[in-house]
């Protein structure tokens, strides 16, 4: 990590897919593109676990997986853009998995994004608590 990614680190809430999370997330992302397929999304909804057991993930990551803790699984290495193929065959929308992310209601997260997004007041530093 380099000086500039680190100070990312700082902003709650972040998490910038580095090289290090790449290779961190490698086989959690290419389990989550294995779900392209609609025999593998089938096979991995009758049988989560046995399905994730096919991929030489942590058990941190499958568990952040049965869980549907995505940002478990961003802190894990995971690609959001790689993470939507497990939501969308939960059948989930982006807006759904998101606001879970947030502790929002989907109500109330749809409308924060329409008004322009969070607020840049509020909590700015993890290091200062700010």
């Amino acid at each position: 990590m380099t000086s500039y990614t680190s100070e990312f680190d700082d902003i709650p809430g972040t998490r910038v897919f580095t090289a290090r999370r790449a290779k961190q997330g490698y086989q959690l992302n290419e389990f989550c593109m294995s779900l392209m397929k609609p025999e593998n999304r089938e096979r991995f909804k009758a049988g989560e676990r046995a399905y994730l057991d096919e991929w030489p993930m942590t058990e941190d990551q499958k568990q952040a997986v049965l869980d549907r803790d995505y940002n478990r699984m961003l802190d894990l290495g995971g690609n959001i853009y790689f993470l939507a193929k497990i939501f969308a065959t939960d059948g989930l929308s982006y807006l759904q998995a998101v606001s879970t992310m947030t502790g929002m209601s989907i109500d109330d997260y749809q409308k924060m994004m329409l008004s322009g997004g969070r607020s840049p007041e509020g909590w700015r530093s993890v290091k200062d608590g700010t």
